[in-house]
């Protein structure tokens, strides 16, 4: 109606126009010469390698990296992993998703879930609920479902490889030289070589080690049955995270480390109060033991013997006295890779490089900093840096990490100790409380009392205001950190956190309250050893 009517397109006399043939033609190499190069502006040397790059390792650090250089950069990229299975064995058993997916914190964090139900459940009767009968635990079921969920993940992380063009080789892998990958007997070659084989659960030789009932994480992880006694040896993350979850499915923990506190390395704030936390849990604590040796007991118990003359029978003993970067059996020292002497961590310089040129490593296998997140960071470093023409250091600043105790610990920045002795001062803002679900009658209260803690650098020093650590002990603490994550990252200062209007009534909002300083400690008193 409101347009004329416009002729049919006559294509058979346009395709017969010379002129036409040509443009089209030309057309057509032009996108086919983009693709081709696409794949081929990564590297000048490209005939000379198989590929661009070559992973060994498909956990996040690994996965990530090769993802990004073949999705993000056209990169031509291959990666090597073990076949799946539930439980790790060093040469013949991992799987895509590594550590975290597969035997680490997604089996992990679902076990933690499903144990809180238990003080949910007794917490109800606080707000009026009564239930007809005591609750069952059906741990088959449970571990049925924590397996089908950790099985679907892998195949996700295989789908993502395919879906970026990412060639995938099931074996085990060593490095055979500066551009060369043998994978089950088939050789490969790689301009550049990646290291992302993470680390391994360690247990110290102690007489009675490798009995029948001695765990390590992964077998935890996957244990046909619930044991009505645990003993737990160490005092790290790992430690008290299967310690607290284990106690919530109702088995009797006994936790044994060789310090006076947990989480050795971290403030000592959250130290003291998650220890006086577990203690009033009911997990037995057993502070200043080591392990001296394992015997069997009859049946299929065990009995650990310390070497403050404790001797505790349980069903299992479980060993979280920490990881090693998985470095062993894999070619680097013959090729020149340079490896750290005390835990054969491999070197690297900012850039994730290694002694040897070609040879890149990320992840825990390098023992920076051990966590999921990091190593997807690197990873993405190291692709930006090979093939995105940008050099990108790794930036461990502020980066927040969590503990999924029972409750959990949650932090970011430095220490106490560590901010003083880097600013020369720091103002300490505390506040520990109990949380609004356990004013009412749960019988709880003292085994869920929140701890926060803010660092701010002092007024008369360099960046004074600026907030340079928080921590905190309690419920939700992980989902608050990563949100004040972000505030650390932009460079907070107390006086912003002062002026935020809280959200009421939540946990958080006194993480805007914090008005009244406890104490101030500097670099003075670090150093005169009052900590």
């Amino acid at each position: 109606k409101y347009c004329s009517p416009i002729a049919p397109m006559n294509w058979e006399r346009l395709q017969r126009s010379p002129r036409t043939r040509l443009f089209f033609g030309a057309v057509t190499v032009g996108v086919a010469t983009q693709l081709i190069m696409r794949r081929r502006t990564v590297t000048t040397e490209a005939d000379k390698y198989d590929y661009d790059l070559f992973t060994i390792g498909g956990g996040s650090g690994g996965v990530r990296a090769s993802r990004w250089s073949s999705a993000n950069y056209g990169a031509r990229v291959a990666l090597a992993e073990l076949p799946y299975a539930l439980v790790s064995e060093k040469h013949s058993a991992g799987g895509l998703g590594g550590t975290c997916v597969i035997r680490g914190c997604v089996p992990k964090k679902l076990l933690i879930y499903g144990s809180h139900v238990r003080d949910d459940i007794s917490d109800a009767t606080g707000y009026g609920w009564s239930l007809p009968r005591e609750p069952q635990l059906n741990w088959d079921a449970l571990l049925e479902s924590k397996n089908a969920e950790v099985t679907r993940l892998n195949g996700v992380y295989k789908r993502l490889l395919a879906g970026a063009s990412v060639e995938l080789y099931s074996g085990y892998a060593r490095v055979i030289g500066p551009h060369q990958v043998d994978v089950g007997g088939r050789i490969f070659t790689a301009k550049y070589i990646l290291l992302a084989t993470g680390s391994r659960a360690f247990i110290p030789p102690v007489p009675g080690y490798d009995l029948p009932g001695v765990l390590t994480s992964d077998e935890a992880l996957t244990l046909p049955r619930r044991p009505d006694k645990l003993v737990v040896v160490g005092g790290g993350y790992i430690a008290v995270e299967f310690a607290g979850f284990f106690h919530g499915y109702g088995s009797d923990v006994h936790l044994v480390f060789r310090g006076d506190l947990p989480l050795r390395g971290f403030d000592e704030d959250v130290r003291k109060h998650l220890m006086e936390l577990l203690v009033a849990k009911g997990i037995h604590v057993h502070v200043g033991e080591s392990p001296l040796s394992i015997e069997k007991a009859g049946g299929k118990r065990l009995t650990l013997h310390t070497d403050q003359g404790s001797a505790i029978t349980a069903d299992n003993i479980l060993f979280a006295t920490g990881r090693k970067p998985n470095s062993e059996d894999l070619g680097l020292e013959a090729v020149g890779v340079k490896l750290r002497p005390d835990n054969g961590a491999v070197l690297v310089d900012e850039y994730s490089r290694t002694s040897v040129a070609s040879i890149y490593a990320v992840g825990d296998v390098t023992n920076r900093l051990d966590l999921t997140p990091v190593a997807l960071m690197e990873g993405m470093a190291v692709a930006d840096t090979l093939f995105g023409k940008r050099p990108t250091k790794p930036n461990y600043e502020a980066v927040p990490s969590a503990v999924f105790s029972q409750p959990p610990v949650a932090t970011c920045g430095l220490s106490e100790v560590a901010a003083a002795r880097r600013y020369g001062s720091v103002d300490v803002y505390i506040s520990i409380f109990k949380p609004m679900k356990h004013t009412m009658p749960t019988g709880r209260s003292q085994e869920e009392r929140t701890m926060m803690k803010m660092l701010v650098v002092s007024a008369g020093f360099k960046e004074a205001g600026r907030v340079v650590g928080l921590h905190m002990v309690g419920a939700d603490a992980a989902e608050m950190m990563q949100g004040l994550a972000v505030a650390m990252k932009a460079g907070a200062t107390k006086a912003m956190f002062d002026s935020t209007v809280g959200i009421h009534p939540t946990s958080a909002e006194e993480w805007c309250t914090l008005r009244t300083k406890n104490r101030t400690t500097t670099a003075a008193e670090v150093a005169a050893s009052r900590f």
